[in-house]
């Protein structure tokens, strides 16, 4: 029997898949034409999943250079009449926030989604965001999965739904949806394949403010239309139960958390409930339903209370008295658990705890103690990590000349590199989204005296670091950019952007450089280094931070796992260093202060590097002031 994959014809059969994927298969399914998207964790492995398979369905898959032009792709696409989808973190949207407000002005014409994967507990993000206030002020209706399949069939539904009304869906993914792992039944994969035609309309598609004002009743009657229509549909389900006291709301995931936990609390025909697939409309009718047959009633949804602000506001309006909590039971902060949902609805129906949770948490806390401290780090051999200690060094002599109270400042950014605030490196001042270390280092040149130096990786550069590059050029900032190029948009899985000279399908193509874009932007100083040739580096940066205006060094090292990864594959060995004990002060570890590497570790009291961690990058070995570090030789 033939292996089944994403690909797969199938209809009917069961292939085991991670969210994300199962997320690209209902894509595969509505006959997608067109997949754009900008890697973040949780949404990167949807446009993967495209791309690995695109040639063979005939889609075209492209890592946009960020979500703005991912966006505006995919809708263009949309505009002659494909079916197109645009994917990315919740964050990402943020950066498409400008054309998503006008899309949804225009309307769509082939069937258009945008998958928002929002991240609640923020656990590779910066910020926890709920973007359904982002679908409210853009009056984009929201489809939100309470399981891994039912995201599979939501993506299907949701380009039916678009071309039926002919406006913008967005499909809302959390972190647990994204990468838990399901049986998901296959559907029939569409062989349809349109041709785009682009039919012009200036009135609608030009959003001039006579244009905006054509639009906007348009789609205000579009989306009314389709507020009526979410009432009907399956994956909006009310459930009475007869005599019940209590009424729970629940939206995407948390209806898999109190299906779990009204069994756990034997309260299976007790409770009525109102499980939410579209918290935006919401299923004004059924939500009414709900709120007239109990006095109590409990929205569950993670982080904001956005269904419960809308529920109120349709009690009210309905006139129906009613208690309805929500955020005054459950948290506003991180991750919905099914034992947090088994408090509440045990506390509102007087219900025995099947277990003592709070039990559970104590001995978790007695244990935790005894685990060791494992705070995230750089891999060992890290290139940023020996582009940070260089910057650091060259700043701090830098900052003599400038007086003995003067601190550097080292404006971050979103990448493997944030994880240089940590100690020993401390590298990271201030950090907040893509492209802000270039931006922020532009305010700091007009707010302080000090050596500013900025940094932030290739993939970024391309994604927002431009612009403040021009606005420094433009403007004369006295700043030092440092792009940290190691060939990948490595913290996100290794996908290829504009420098890496090959596409998301793995067609090779233009290899573009950051020092060449800045170079014609106006930057006099530009240089490249390579961050393991520590005293040129060292040396070449503090040139720059020396250099009257604006200047840029390209510190470019190929990622460590790639470059182990193409050792392997060329069957070279790896030649670790090790610790000559004669010569190691054992006093001094700076080795371990300074560089702070994985692989340099302390046993038995002694200095020693783990070979089977090492990468023979030698960093330590330069900095070691005893000489003591050395390349073992013959092996």
């Amino acid at each position: 029997m033939k292996k089944l994959t994403v690909s797969s014809d199938a209809p009917g059969e069961r292939l085991f898949m991670l969210g994300n994927e199962a997320i690209a298969r209902g894509a595969i399914e509505a006959g997608v034409q067109v997949a754009t998207a900008y890697p973040g964790t949780p949404s990167s492995e949807i446009l993967e999943t495209l791309a690995s398979v695109a040639k063979e369905l005939g889609i075209y898959a492209e890592w946009s250079t960020n979500e703005k032009v991912a966006f505006e792709a995919a809708f263009a696409a949309s505009l002659s009449g494909l079916r197109a989808m645009a994917s990315m973190k919740h964050v990402g949207v943020n950066v498409a926030h400008d054309p998503l407000m006008s899309a949804s002005y225009i309307g769509a014409r082939g069937g258009f989604v945008l998958i928002s994967a929002d991240d609640p507990w923020a656990w590779s993000s910066q910020v926890e965001q709920d973007n359904r206030f982002i679908a409210e002020q853009g009056y984009l209706p929201i489809l939100e999965p309470s399981s891994v399949e039912e995201a599979k069939n939501m993506v299907v539904d949701a380009f039916a739904l678009s071309e039926e009304f002919g406006h913008p869906f967005v499909v809302r993914s959390v972190t647990r949806i994204g990468h838990a792992r399901s049986d998901i039944t296959l559907g029939e994969i569409s062989k349809e394949r349109r041709k785009g035609y682009f039919e012009k309309d200036r009135q609608r598609l030009v959003l001039t403010p006579a244009g905006a004002r054509y639009n906007r009743p348009r789609m205000i009657k579009r989306f009314e239309e389709i507020g009526k229509r979410v009432n009907t549909l399956s994956y909006n389900q009310l459930k009475l139960a007869d005599g019940a006291k209590l009424g729970v709301i629940a939206s995407g995931l948390s209806y898999s958390y109190i299906q779990e936990a009204i069994k756990w609390l034997g309260l299976e025909d007790k409770i009525s409930v109102l499980k939410i697939g579209t918290p935006h409309p919401l299923p004004k009718e059924l939500v009414v339903k709900l709120l007239s047959s109990v006095p109590e009633a409990l929205v569950i949804e993670e982080l904001e209370p956005f269904v419960e602000l809308h529920v109120k506001a349709i009690a009210q309006e309905a006139g129906i008295t009613v208690k309805i909590h929500g955020k005054d039971l459950l948290p506003v902060i991180g991750e919905l658990s099914t034992s947090k949902v088994t408090e509440a609805i045990a506390q509102l129906t007087g219900s025995k705890l099947p277990v003592n949770f709070r039990e559970i948490e104590k001995l978790g806390g007695e244990t935790a103690p005894l685990l060791p401290m494992r705070p995230p780090t750089m891999c060992p051999g890290c290139p940023h990590r020996a582009s940070l200690y260089a910057i650091k060094t060259a700043a701090r002599k830098v900052a003599r000349d400038y007086g003995k109270d003067v601190v550097p400042i080292y404006p971050g950014d979103i990448g493997c590199y944030t994880l240089g605030n940590l100690p020993p490196l401390e590298s990271v001042d201030v950090n907040m989204c893509m492209g802000a270390s270039f931006g922020m280092a532009n305010g700091f040149a007009r707010a302080v005296d000090v050596p500013i130096i900025a940094h932030l990786g290739d993939s970024t550069f391309f994604h927002a670091g431009i612009p403040p590059l021009i606005n420094a050029v433009y403007n004369k900032a006295n700043i030092t950019m440092v792009v940290l190029d190691n060939s990948a948009t490595a913290m996100t899985g290794f996908q290829p952007h504009p420098g890496t000279g090959y596409t998301a399908t793995g067609d090779e193509t233009a290899k573009l450089k950051p020092e060449d874009i800045a170079r014609a932007c106006g930057v006099k100083f530009v240089e490249v280094i390579d961050p393991f040739d520590l005293k040129t580096a060292t040396s070449t940066i503090e040139k720059a931070i020396r250099f009257e205006g604006p200047s840029l060094i390209v510190s470019r090292s190929l990622c460590t796992m790639i470059e182990l990864r193409e050792k392997r594959k060329r069957r070279e060995k790896v030649i670790p260093y090790h610790i000559d004990q004669d010569k190691c002060n054992e006093k001094c570890e700076a080795c371990i202060k300074l560089l702070g590497c994985p692989a340099i570790i302390k046993e038995d009291g002694k200095t020693i590097i783990d070979s089977s961690l090492c990468t023979g990058c030698g960093l330590c070995a330069q900095i070691c002031p005893y000489k003591a570090i050395v390349q073992e030789q013959g092996k």
